[in-house]
């Protein structure tokens, strides 16, 4: 455990040395940035979606004081899903699409020994290959996450208003009951520590990947599992230390 840890260390530190030039660097964002936020704008919207609605519509269901009013149930939902689903949910979504891909693509690059032709032009593969990724994704996923709050936030409406569970007014009334913007800095703040979490952890999983192909699904897989692990213990204390 100790010996992987440093490993992981020195392998973010070599990212940051010898690193290639703004413009190449930024042009290699850019791309990784289309294949992991763009391309995954369609299964987070229906997850989210369908998580805001099943939220409500459960709520709802449980909710049978005739004491409390309904408008409580935007008010849950609102909380629920900024504070807990959409980043963490997300983010575990993205760490089972974005994590394997990105494990699977560099493992395919080692084994191929396209990672040490990299490395025989004179080219960090490390800040050539990774450091990109890890960038994209500290970028895309805040944005991932904040379409996950309103499409949530959406959903629990259909869901809440064809359903006749309540009113629309009543709904909109619950999401602006007590509205705290910190939350969504929190959020946000949780978004960006689980995308660095899942871009690292998973480049390191398919840049030290040996063997051959049997091997790089075993990177896919170990590199979505310690991801999935890793946001679950970070968002616990993130919690903790945070709120």
């Amino acid at each position: 455990m100790v010996k992987t840890f440093g490993e992981f260390i020195l392998f973010l530190q070599s990212m940051l040395t010898r690193t290639e030039r703004v413009k190449i660097l930024w042009q290699r964002t850019l791309d990784e940035a289309i294949l992991i936020g763009i391309d995954s704008i369609f299964i987070v919207m229906i997850v989210s979606a369908f998580i805001g609605a099943v939220t409500c519509v459960q709520i709802a269901y449980n909710l049978t004081n005739p004491l409390i009013p309904k408008s409580t149930i935007g008010y849950m939902v609102r909380e629920m899903t900024i504070l807990e689903l959409a980043p963490t949910i997300t983010s575990i979504v993205l760490a089972g699409k974005v994590g394997s891909s990105i494990a699977g693509g560099l493992g395919t690059m080692r084994i191929t020994e396209q990672v040490d032709a990299l490395e025989v032009m004179g080219i960090n593969s490390a800040s050539y290959l990774v450091l990109p990724k890890i960038l994209a994704a500290l970028l895309m996923f805040p944005l991932l996450v904040i379409l996950a709050m309103g499409l949530s936030i959406l959903g629990g409406y259909l869901a809440g208003t064809l359903s006749g569970a309540m009113s629309a007014s009543e709904y909109v009334e619950g999401i602006r009951t007590d509205f705290i913007p910190y939350n969504i800095a929190f959020a946000l703040i949780k978004s960006v520590i689980f995308a660095f979490l899942v871009s690292a952890i998973s480049a390191y999983k398919g840049y030290f990947t040996k063997g051959g192909a049997l091997e790089v699904g075993a990177a896919s897989t170990g590199a979505v599992t310690n991801s999935i692990i890793a946001i679950l213990l970070a968002d616990y204390v993130l919690a903790a230390v945070l709120l």
